[in-house]
């Protein structure tokens, strides 16, 4: 069954009803990091040595018929393209996370400087799969392993253009793109919050400046054929903003847009197809033209996985080979915590109350400013618990297990749930 995510859904864009389309916001932004994070996860970036993957398709392409020299170089050219479509798969996902928890903290600031502090404890959705609140036509978003599938769902998510099915109807969900349901927020605020004096930018927020938020790590970065190394995100694509007035808060917003969908020059094509001729203008971010819209980063995984499949059932002579059994763990679809036998349960049990702490701690940042939130921050979210999930989801998927849904043997995944702290001593506490 597919669930939405629970907050209050907004026709229109109001004064009144401003704080809950801003938590709206923020809760859509908080919906999509697990899909992203569960199927970065899932690709192996450092799959079966390259030369295993060579000898075991030399074998095949020998066995299809071709002669034992040219099946050689065409394995060494297909494995060579595998690994590095695994490594720049999980660097653009891996890039896209870190912009959505970007856009959580700016519209975060936005709704600290104008209504209040915003509300992230307990705010991720309570099972997939679910629909993004509000969106028109509803579809749903699973926690799945990377595929075409999962992909396609991804565009969806950052599509800068409506999708096939939205009806104008009084039961309507009031928006068809994110960046649409930005865009009435951003009305709003330019038509009843022009007034510098409605912005409390004495409240705290998170603001750049102090190290809290860095473009690129470890994982967003991929090597390229001559083995060069590539960043993906680009250093001037965007930063928190201190929200202050009303340029700022409609900076904030036009920047979360951006980084997303980008520009409306891209997008599905008729029917929902996904668009794989090179744009003529490509949706960059930045000034230097270096990073692309989340839009356009899962337009170029999406189709260069088509270009591999295709490239390795011409050299097979088939029309239906599998290449994710080369980099793409079989993890299962949707699984909680209760799907996993005792020893994993209590792994993954330690990585969902990381992964909840991530947002109690960023939740205090708004409560507290100066010395205090520079250490919550930089000690209690950007290098301990950060780097503590990161090493744990990773270890997850070492273990396992027969399921008992299916009974079928799957590797075990993180499922990003939230954690129910108890009252009764402090939540850094309970994870020692």
């Amino acid at each position: 069954m597919t669930k939405s995510v629970p907050i209050i859904l907004i026709q229109n864009v109001t004064p009144e009803n401003f704080a809950d389309a801003m938590q709206q916001a923020i809760q859509i932004e908080i919906a999509t990091i697990p899909v992203y994070l569960y199927t970065y996860y899932s690709i192996n970036r450092d799959p079966q040595d390259q030369a295993t993957i060579t000898a075991n398709l030399t074998t095949e392409l020998e066995r299809a018929g071709k002669d034992p020299q040219d099946a050689a170089a065409i394995a060494l050219d297909l494995s060579t393209r595998v690994m590095v479509y695994s490594n720049q798969a999980g660097a653009l996902i891996m890039s896209v996370v870190i912009e959505e928890m970007l856009h959580m903290a700016l519209s975060s600031n936005v709704k600290q400087s104008l209504v209040g502090p915003p509300e992230l404890v307990g705010k991720s959705p309570s099972g997939y799969p679910v629909e993004l609140p509000g969106h028109e036509p509803p579809f749903p978003i699973n926690l799945a392993r990377l595929s075409l599938d999962q992909l396609y769902t991804f565009l969806q998510i950052e599509s800068p253009k409506p999708l096939d099915g939205a009806e104008d109807t009084p039961t309507a969900i009031e928006y068809t793109t994110i960046g649409e349901f930005y865009r009435a927020i951003e009305e709003c605020i330019t038509e009843h919050y022009a007034d510098d004096s409605c912005y409390h930018g004495g409240r705290p927020q998170l603001t750049p400046g102090r190290g809290y938020y860095a473009h690129n790590n470890i994982d967003t970065v991929y090597y390229d054929r001559q083995h060069k190394p590539h960043f993906v995100n680009a250093d001037d694509s965007g930063d928190l903003i201190h929200v202050t007035d009303c340029a700022s808060a409609c900076a904030a917003i036009d920047e979360i847009c951006a980084q997303g969908e980008g520009n409306d020059a891209t997008g599905f094509v008729h029917g929902g197809d996904v668009a794989c001729t090179p744009p003529t203008d490509p949706d960059y971010d930045d000034k230097l033209d270096e990073e692309l819209s989340h839009f356009a980063k899962f337009n170029q995984i999406y189709c260069r996985y088509q270009r591999l499949t295709a490239a390795f059932n011409d050299a097979l002579g088939v029309d239906d080979y599998d290449i994710a059994k080369h980099f793409v763990l079989d993890v299962p679809s949707n699984p909680v915590n209760a799907d996993y036998p005792d020893g994993i349960q209590a792994v993954n049990q330690l990585t969902n109350a990381i992964y909840t702490y991530i947002f109690v701690m960023t939740e205090s940042c708004y409560r507290t400013d100066g010395d205090t939130q520079y250490e919550t921050f930089m000690f209690g979210i950007h290098k301990s618990m950060i780097f503590l999930l990161n090493s744990l989801c990773g270890a997850m998927t070492g273990y396992r297990y027969l399921s008992r849904k299916d009974g079928k043997e799957y590797t075990a995944a993180c499922t990003f749930e939230d954690y129910w702290f108890a009252a009764a001593s402090s939540p850094k506490s309970q994870i020692i």
